[in-house]
């Protein structure tokens, strides 16, 4: 007889989808930044200022709904996030004034994507997986890369036919086609069905419903966390890392190629291929978090991420040589292959507490992503190119890698105390 695979296996894919959905609308900034701007006239800083709430929504709605995952169960909330995501998306076709854009692109995008960030992959890795589960955090990680690869080439050909209005709606569209597969499929707990999670021993046992509300439970461990040293040390690096990714690269990349006269489509292009490689580099950068110390690998990561801005300007032309396609590749590796090591060291240090804590990590990593997106768009109206933007980023990568390095490794068996929160005696 044929032995069925763990409904682990089910949840992780069903949320590697629902993670794609999500992520189409994120992958659009770049490319509607310019017909934005030609059809309405509004500034690049403007445009870029709708970027970076979204950005920083997108983060600081995180922990939010980690606790709300522990209250209602990742199916409600996951269903809802979506609903969101193609409410904002489907709503800016109609936009005529600028807080509009703020207000569909930056305020419901942003909390609908937020409550399916990286926050969301934590909870599910922790709660479905014990073995593997490294790997597994990357492979849903790099969900959001394969949200990026699946829509940007084709909304760039959308825009670039002068119809963002359409590429909006197509997003909108993807996001409603994930929700009936979310509630048909995804589960809170493994014990809801009778089960371990995959790789555990003992018997199946739900947890305790934690004790308060959501934001209560948020706040408690944010406040558990922020006393730690390590605490800041995680989201100094994820801030910087979210300055150097989404914020700057994920959102000016393209402008910057098209500034150096190269097609949007083009630039677009490239994009793609760093979520291909970025797929490859986080599912690695996974199965290494099972087996190296996960400081080390951030402080490489960081460190090799700075070398390849600081080279960056210098790439730039009207075609893509073979040198920007190695810097291409190299940034697809690196691009979130940080997030593995670092949920691994929030859960090591943190305990039960750790998926909450990341997502305050992650806040972090977005509060970065926004400054640097509403930065890099002032640099472009007042100098008129980037070159200051990218090279700022090197030096703070540099930085980031420092950061990583003073994190206290955790000696073999301890156990963090989890807060009062978690522990239902608060």
């Amino acid at each position: 007889m044929t032995r069925r695979p763990h409904r682990a296996w089910v949840v992780a894919a069903v949320a590697f989808v629902a993670l794609v959905g999500a992520a189409g609308f994120r992958a659009t900034p770049g490319v509607l930044l310019n017909p934005l701007h030609q059809e309405f006239g509004w500034p690049l800083g403007t445009i870029s200022l709708a970027v970076s709430i979204n950005l920083l929504l997108y983060g600081l709605t995180s922990p939010f709904a980690a606790a709300l995952m522990d209250r209602f169960g990742i199916r409600r909330v996951v269903a809802w996030a979506l609903l969101l995501v193609a409410t904002g998306s489907g709503l800016t076709v109609f936009m005529t004034q600028s807080w509009q854009l703020i207000l569909f692109w930056g305020v419901f995008v942003g909390l609908g994507t937020g409550s399916m960030a990286l926050a969301f992959v934590a909870t599910v890795t922790n709660r479905w997986f014990v073995r593997h589960r490294g790997i597994v955090t990357g492979v849903l990680t790099a969900g959001g890369a394969a949200g990026q690869l699946v829509f940007l080439p084709v909304l760039a050909l959308l825009v670039e036919d002068g119809s963002w209005r359409v590429a909006s709606l197509t997003v909108a569209f993807a996001a409603l086609a994930v929700v009936p597969l979310v509630l048909w499929l995804l589960r809170d707990h493994p014990a809801e069905l009778g089960l371990t999670a995959y790789g555990a021993d003992g018997e199946p046992e739900l947890p305790p419903a934690p004790s308060g509300g959501a934001a209560r439970r948020a706040v408690s461990a944010l406040f558990s966390a922020a006393r730690t040293k390590t605490f800041w040390y995680l989201a100094g690096g994820f801030a910087i890392c979210g300055m150097t990714t989404n914020g700057l690269v994920g959102t000016h990349f393209i402008p910057a190629a098209h500034d150096h006269g190269m097609p949007q489509t083009a630039a677009a292009g490239l994009l793609a291929l760093v979520g291909i490689f970025d797929i490859a580099g986080t599912v690695f950068s996974g199965w290494l978090t099972d087996r190296v110390d996960s400081r080390v690998l951030l402080a490489v990561y960081y460190g090799l991420r700075g070398v390849s801005l600081a080279i960056l300007p210098s790439l730039f032309d009207a075609t893509a040589h073979p040198s920007m396609l190695v810097f291409i590749i190299f940034y697809g590796l690196d691009w979130v292959a940080t997030v593995p090591p670092t949920v691994a060291l929030c859960r090591e240090h943190f305990g039960a507490d750790g998926a909450v804590v990341f997502g305050w990590v992650f806040a972090s990593h977005q509060v970065g992503a926004a400054i640097a997106a509403t930065a890099a768009g002032a640099v472009r109206d007042s100098l008129g190119e980037y070159t200051l933007a990218w090279y700022v980023a090197a030096g703070l990568s540099v930085v980031a890698a420092a950061l990583s390095m003073l994190i206290i490794k955790v000696r073999a068996g301890s156990t963090p105390a989890p807060s009062p929160a978690a522990a239902g005696t608060g």
